[in-house]
């Protein structure tokens, strides 16, 4: 064609080749879209066996076995001798306290979080239907900015939903988790852990959080006007373990006490749950007889931990060195019924988590300096 091209006419000719070559590549481009997008919208993001597309399918995504391990976790049973766990923080106030520790699993895993929150002037009923009430979470956790009910489960009491989290410098996180809640002898009981649901296929602009396995207990405080929660948690939200550990530390105590703001104004204001009027609370089931004689008390009246002999030797008291503190960063902010977002994974996005952090943390110290100043000057 080119060789064509040369004689009087061979300038013309040689554009109109050009032309539509460029023709060709961008027709091919649309249709390469085209057939992109046809096969993201006909092919949800998980198998058909894994969809929870019918009742069926959502009644064995939790059950009584999961609360088994739960009440194992939480009363700190483990047949895994290695287990390293190391004391993050212990924190309180007049209205609340907080203390939490963690390890790091030997199989590389995610990093186990455990905790106990006491809250000061509030009954486990209260202070359930605050946890679970994600309507309201949206107004006082600025980091949850969408959340849906997908799915429930009216035989099991099995609920499915979808949340939305936003953190600074970072793509947002999105989890559709499953979760479902127990009713004890004067206490509460719920697990969540991850799922997929054919109606929310994965999309570019989130993060799926692959990996999520939380549960907590409220129980009344023995002797006291108080209840507790004591938690367990493991997440994989791809971020760097350690950036995770140091900002767990940093700002976890500051999430509680913006929690206990919520939860006194949700008191005060008598709230009763908003959202569905079907859900995971008023579908909540009985423990099994079976378990509840496995619901030792594992913290005394202050909250603590308390822990077994063998629970002891294993803990490693000691804190974190500088280097390790160096890397570290975590990102606070619960998840569906859950205090905190821990996460492992690419250093880059850890990076950015950590500049965040230490320029939130720069600003607030120049605005300190500068209200100094100030008085000074008076």
């Amino acid at each position: 064609f080119f060789r064509r091209a040369y004689g009087d006419d061979g300038v013309f000719c040689y554009c109109c080749a050009t032309v539509l070559t460029l023709i060709f590549i961008l027709l091919c481009q649309i249709i390469r879209k085209v057939r992109f997008f046809r096969h993201a919208s006909s092919s949800p993001a998980v198998s058909a066996s894994q969809s929870p597309s019918s009742q069926s399918g959502i009644s064995t995504l939790v059950s009584d076995e999961d609360l088994k391990d739960l009440i194992e976790k939480l009363g700190e049973r483990s047949d895994d001798d290695t287990e390293i766990w190391e004391d993050v923080i212990q924190k309180s106030n007049p209205r609340v306290s907080y203390t939490a520790k963690c390890c790091k699993p030997q199989d590389g895993g995610p990093v186990k979080y455990l905790s106990t929150t006491v809250f000061e002037n509030c009954s486990p009923e209260v202070l359930r239907d605050f946890y679970m009430d994600n309507e309201y979470r949206k107004q006082w956790d600025k980091t949850v900015v969408e959340h849906e009910q997908l799915q429930v489960d009216s035989s099991s009491g099995i609920e499915i939903g979808r949340t939305i989290k936003k953190f600074p410098l970072l793509t947002p996180r999105e989890y559709v988790l499953a979760w479902r809640l127990w009713e004890g002898k004067d206490k509460f009981y719920c697990f969540i852990k991850e799922c997929d649901h054919s109606m929310v296929p994965q999309q570019r602009k989130y993060v799926r959080v692959s990996y999520f396995r939380s549960g907590w207990r409220i129980r009344k405080v023995p002797g006291r006007d108080a209840c507790e929660i004591h938690m367990f948690h493991q997440e994989d939200a791809g971020l760097n373990v350690e950036m995770a550990k140091l900002a767990f530390s940093r700002g976890i105590w500051s999430y509680v006490c913006k929690m206990d703001s919520a939860l006194r104004k949700y008191i005060g204001t008598s709230r009763r749950p908003q959202g569905p009027t079907v859900s995971a609370v008023s579908l909540m089931k009985k423990v099994p007889s079976e378990l509840e004689s496995q619901t030792d008390d594992i913290t005394n009246s202050s909250g603590t931990i308390i822990t077994s002999e063998g629970a002891k030797r294993k803990k490693l008291l000691r804190k974190p060195s500088k280097k390790q503190v160096a890397k570290g960063l975590l990102l606070v902010g619960g998840a569906v019924g859950s205090a905190v977002c821990l996460s492992r994974g690419h250093s880059a996005l850890g990076a950015k988590v950590a500049l965040a952090y230490f320029l939130t943390k720069l600003r607030k110290r120049g605005a300190q300096q500068s209200q100094t100043s100030q008085n000074a000057g008076i």
